[in-house]
């Protein structure tokens, strides 16, 4: 499993205006979707493309297009669909399915609720979307119900990680014949007694769309 925490400048200063527990909503989905695009720009440097040949207002040449099948991205509901935007802008080709996961408050389990997804991703590389990898729980559970339908590559695209959540990932998917990777804006401290990031941003869903 590939870990690629994205050291970037811009990065790091979105990431402080959204830990700062003064930003109203709106301008927190603004931050997140502009954060997305930059780690998925680092997300995608490996993605599968072939040769095209076109003519230019100049001459013919060669370029790269994304291979067939097309790149699936799933969100994972809800906070996840904070993120939908920012990659979508990346990759406007890619399709996109969702999966509803709920984490159990006092076991910290993730179990899955809804799902939208192709029922075959046999030769397909999955973008799952998810502003929190803190205890691994929800990404192990999405990961392996993707495995389940074929995916061929799977890559997570996370504002934040902790390292409990980065190490609980790294031992479920050890010994994976499927390339597993993380693509992250920041690897925090800790988790504390409640399983949540630190210091960290808070709760995303929550902060993107308010309390229900």
């Amino acid at each position: 499993m590939k870990v690629h925490v994205a050291n970037h400048p811009l990065i790091a200063h979105k990431l402080t205006v959204l830990r700062d527990e003064r930003t109203d909503s709106p301008t927190f989905r603004r931050l997140v979707e502009e954060l997305v695009t930059l780690l998925a720009y680092e997300a995608t440097r490996e993605i599968r493309t072939h040769t095209v040949e076109l003519t230019t207002p100049v001459t013919r040449t060669k370029g790269l297009k994304m291979a067939e099948p097309r790149p699936v991205v799933v969100p994972i509901l809800r906070a996840g669909l904070g993120m939908l935007e920012g990659m979508s802008k990346l990759m406007p080709n890619a399709e996109v399915g969702f999966l509803g996961m709920v984490r159990d408050e006092k076991t910290l389990k993730a179990s899955t609720y809804a799902n939208r997804l192709p029922e075959d991703l046999s030769g397909r590389h999955v973008f799952v979307l998810d502003p929190m990898l803190a205890t691994g729980g929800t990404l192990i559970a999405a990961f392996h119900y993707l495995l389940d339908l074929g995916a061929t590559e799977i890559t997570a695209i996370c504002i934040l990680s902790a390292p409990e959540g980065v190490k609980a990932m790294e031992n479920e998917f050890s010994g994976s014949k499927v390339p597993i990777n993380i693509v992250t804006g920041a690897l925090d401290e800790k988790l504390n007694e409640h399983g949540y990031i630190v210091p960290g941003l808070g709760d995303a869903g929550d902060r993107l769309y308010g309390v229900v």
